[in-house]
């Protein structure tokens, strides 16, 4: 793979980062409790945090110390409920679900740009994105779980 090729999809997967952290902090003003702004703005950060990856490895590489991943359980709530519509007051399992239905999209693109590059770095760092896209799915159909079927005294 061509360096300028591989700049311009660093580049890309730069930008849809900037665009998730935009979206997260945005969708924090329609959470209706401090638990799901503070979820939220979490994974802004996280988001944030990817972006600065990203651009630290296009600026300077990591090579094959990129991002430590750890197994991630697909709960695939996503794929089954369809996105709430955004209204500027949400409930929280709403919030969750469309924040669900946003890191499915990522992990999805991250996925497919990877399919299409051959075996390297290239392909590597767009696989440990979508692993970390994928995590973040994970934690937001957890909290959507949890506020969708809340815990009652009776079990």
């Amino acid at each position: 793979m061509e360096k300028k090729d591989f700049a311009a999809i660093i580049d890309l997967a730069i930008m849809k980062e900037e665009e998730a952290y935009d979206f997260y902090i945005e969708l924090v003003d329609k959470a209706a409790t401090k638990e799901a702004k503070d979820t939220l703005q979490y994974v802004a950060a996280e988001e944030k945090k990817h972006k600065e990856f990203l651009v630290n490895y296009r600026e300077s590489g990591y090579g094959d110390e990129g991002l430590k991943l750890s197994t991630v359980v697909d709960y695939k709530i996503a794929e089954h409920l369809e996105a709430p519509e955004l209204k500027s007051s949400m409930e929280n399992k709403d919030v969750y679900l469309v924040a669900a239905h946003r890191e499915k999209n990522a992990h999805e693109f991250y996925v497919s740009l990877a399919a299409i590059h051959p075996e390297g770095k290239a392909k590597n760092i767009l696989l440990k994105m979508a692993e970390e896209e994928l995590k973040h799915k994970e934690k937001m159909e957890y909290h959507y779980t949890n506020a969708a079927f809340p815990q009652t005294e009776g079990g």
